[in-house]
Parts: structure tokens; C-alpha cells; sequence
């Protein structure tokens, strides 16, 4: 698939800006790789068949459910290569034609490219995530997000749902070259994509999929409708009012987030039978990582909450600032009141 910028000016090949202009091109032949690849042996990886009885069905069938393995990180790869195109596919034939239009100005248009991709994202994720819950039921009683861990088998669309997460975080490293990110921006961008990267890849090893992907959903949620808002902030400026609802929504997230944290990680799994780290079934209920696991979570929501009343503070000052001054009434000279006054006591 072929995504070329309009230039007048064709760059030395293999140069910085030939391949900031053709990544998209680049990452799209290396990714034919592995479709020719799969050409030639398509099989299930890290998969297990299951027969069980089906609700409403008389006999047995057939479900396979999936574990984590090595050969995940080779998935992960071909799906960062996958992110890479799409995100080129919403730049150049949505969110640059947008811009155009537009006429934002530098400072602007970077926030607006970034709004842009991540809403539709977070749309994506918020609504295949809720597909899940919604089809295994684990939203009908809190229970299960800690019952008969380690969940080391998962359906195939939650094993999907980790891997394209995952790959998506990772593409986002190479972007901060392609999209050509200032260079005080990376440090920020650095820490956002780390973040990601750390928490999902870490419930996926530790088997605490089920509780990642609901803390994720919600998560998801209140990110959407902040760079909604944001988009629709920078259409016009005097509509706001998303900002409030995502502020509300925001404290509430963070608290909901510790509180299902400690349910699930500091009453449920301590309270389970098997509290052995077992390497081999993938049991790592035992305290040191429980502990680790929630000031994991308590740490970044504290980060959240620090960063999100910046960011209030900040634009409350923006506000403040501009209101226009009401001008003050011009009084009368003292002189002139005393010399009044003395003319009528004169008289």
C-alpha cells in the first residue's frame, strides 16, 4: 500500500527525510514478510483445545484458549508494523486534510495530530474492550477477576486484545522519529509510552489479564472523551464543557482503578488457596509481587493525580488571564472636591 506526501523536492534515497516521507512504505514491505511467512505454515500459537458444554448446547465442543510464550514477541513486532500503517493511513488521508482546512497554527497542529490519532485508538480499544467483558461475563460479579488465578488461558480475543495494546505502545517509539517530535516533547512522550508498555505487558506475564482489562476499559473511556474534547476545543475555543465532564470523570477513574487494584490484588488473591510462585503453571500469587503489583498502581495513579492538577492549575490561570479587565471610573481630582466644598461653605 502505497502512502506518499506530496513533495516537490525528492530527497537523496536513505536519507532522514526519504525515510521519514516513505516509512510508511518501508514498514509495509517488511510486514509482506510475514504474510509470506504465514503462507507457507499457518498454525495457533500457544493454544490449547478445550472440550466444554456449551450453555444452550446438548454436546461437547471445541474451544481453544491461548497462553503467553515467546513467540508472542514476534506477534507483537508484525502488529507494531501493522500500528505503523494505520496510523500513516489516519494522518495523511484524514488528519491532514483536516489541518488544511483549518489552518492551525504549529503549536496547535501537533496537539491536534496527536488528539486525532489516540481518540481513534482509544474509541477502538474502549469498544473491543467492552466486547469482551460483555461476552465473558467477567463484569456480572467482581469475583471472577480473581477467582481460579492464575488465569493463564485466555480466549482469542483477549490474547488479541493484549498483543495489538501492546503493539501499538511499541509503534509509537519509532513515531517520535517519523512524526519528527520536538525534542522537549520526547522526554514527556517517553514516559506516557513507558508507562503503557509496563503496566500491560506486565499484567499479561503475570496473568492478571482479566482485572488489566477492565482497569484498561475505563481507562480507555475517560482518555476518549478527553481528546474529543480536545479536538472539539480546537474547532472552537468556547466549548469546554467536555473538560469539566472528563475532570469529573477522571477523579472517579483514578479512584475506581485502586479500589478495584486492592480488591482484586490485596483481599482476593491473598486470600487464595495456592500462594506459591510456581514458574511452571505461572502462579505468581505471593506477596512480594502482590505488594509490588499495587504500589505499581498506587505510584501512577499519584503521578496521574499530580499531572492532572497541573494541568487544572494551569488552565484556570489561562482563564484567568483572559477576562478581559473591566476599566476602572475616572474619580474627580481631590483638589477640585476641596475647593468645592469650600465654595459652599463660603456661600
Amino acid at each position: 500500500m502505497g502512502i506518499r506526501k506530496k513533495t516537490n523536492k525528492n530527497p537523496p534515497v536513505l536519507s532522514h527525510e526519504f525515510i521519514i516521507q516513505n516509512h510508511a512504505d518501508i514498514v509495509s514491505c517488511v510486514a509482506m514478510v510475514f504474510l509470506l511467512g504465514l503462507m507457507f505454515e499457518v498454525r495457533l500459537v500457544h493454544s490449547l483445545t478445550i472440550m466444554c458444554q456449551l450453555e444452550g448446547l446438548p454436546e461437547e465442543s471445541v474451544v481453544n484458549h491461548f497462553h503467553h510464550g515467546l513467540q508472542d514477541v514476534a506477534t507483537v513486532f508484525f502488529y507494531m508494523l501493522v500500528a505503523i500503517i494505520i496510523h500513516a493511513i489516519i494522518q495523511e488521508y484524514v488528519l491532514d486534510k483536516i489541518n488544511r482546512k483549518m489552518h492551525f497554527s504549529k503549536t496547535k497542529h501537533s496537539k491536534f495530530n496527536e488528539s486525532g490519532q489516540l481518540s481513534a485508538f482509544y474509541l477502538f480499544s474502549f469498544g473491543w474492550g467492552t466486547n469482551i467483558l460483555m461476552s465473558e461475563n467477567f463484569l456480572s460479579n467482581p469475583v471472577n477477576l480473581w477467582e481460579g488465578y492464575p488465569h493463564t488461558l485466555m480466549p482469542f480475543q483477549m490474547k488479541f486484545f493484549f498483543i495489538c495494546q501492546m503493539g501499538y505502545w511499541l509503534h509509537a517509539l519509532p513515531e517520535l522519529y517519523f512524526q519528527k517530535t520536538k525534542k522537549e516533547d520526547i522526554p514527556r512522550q517517553l514516559v506516557y509510552i513507558a508507562l503503557y508498555l509496563v503496566h500491560i505487558a506486565g499484567a499479561y506475564i503475570l496473568n492478571l489479564n482479566r482485572l488489566a482489562l477492565v482497569l484498561l476499559v475505563l481507562h480507555c473511556f475517560v482518555e476518549l472523551l478527553f481528546h474529543v474534547s480536545r479536538l472539539v476545543y480546537f474547532s472552537n475555543e468556547k466549548r469546554q464543557t467536555g473538560f469539566t465532564v472528563w475532570a469529573v470523570l477522571f477523579v472517579l477513574g483514578r479512584l475506581l482503578t485502586l479500589s478495584l487494584s486492592v480488591l482484586t490484588v490485596g483481599f482476593g488473591l491473598s486470600n487464595a488457596d495456592e500462594q506459591v510462585l510456581d514458574l511452571a503453571i505461572g502462579n505468581f500469587n505471593v506477596l512480594f509481587v502482590r505488594i509490588t503489583v499495587l504500589a505499581t498502581i498506587c505510584v501512577t495513579q499519584a503521578f496521574m493525580m499530580w499531572k492532572f492538577i497541573n494541568f487544572q492549575l494551569r488552565r484556570w490561570r489561562e482563564q484567568a488571564q483572559a477576562q478581559p479587565v473591566k476599566p476602572k471610573k475616572p474619580q474627580a481630582p481631590k483638589s477640585n472636591q476641596w475647593s468645592e466644598r469650600s465654595k459652599f461653605q463660603r456661600s
